[in-house]
């Protein structure tokens, strides 16, 4: 069995989702309850690392905390926007699944298969 770590949000339902598909695949995970576990600036940037995606491409931009920071703001740095995620977890996309050096964000949930 290989070891994975999941960012999950039990009260969403892509989240629940996303999980579900994993725990078919006999693969060990650790859960990471983002939103009530403290997560660092290295766990984000290994999201970021291993997914190749950009810092706004992991962050929810619906969020009320988005608006209230102006994350919109096109100036603000990839060490800023870490700071802000850390700051308001929330605005951490959801799921993530990080598996094998790689890293997904499980929207829609089936996109989880896509590194198993």
């Amino acid at each position: 069995m290989s070891e994975a770590l999941f960012y999950h949000n039990p009260k969403c339902s892509k989240s629940r989702k996303a999980l579900d598909i994993i725990d078919t695949h006999n693969i060990n995970i650790k859960v990471i309850l983002y939103l009530k576990d403290k997560i660092t600036k290295s766990m984000l940037k290994e999201i970021l690392d291993s997914s190749g995606l950009s810092i706004r491409d992991i962050i929810r931009s619906n969020e009320k905390e988005y608006r209230e920071n102006n994350l919109d703001n096109l100036n603000l740095t990839e060490d800023e926007l870490l700071n802000l995620i850390l700051k308001h977890p929330k605005l951490l996309q959801r799921p993530v699944f990080v598996f094998n050096n790689k890293a997904i964000i499980g929207r829609p949930p089936e996109d989880v298969l896509k590194i198993i």
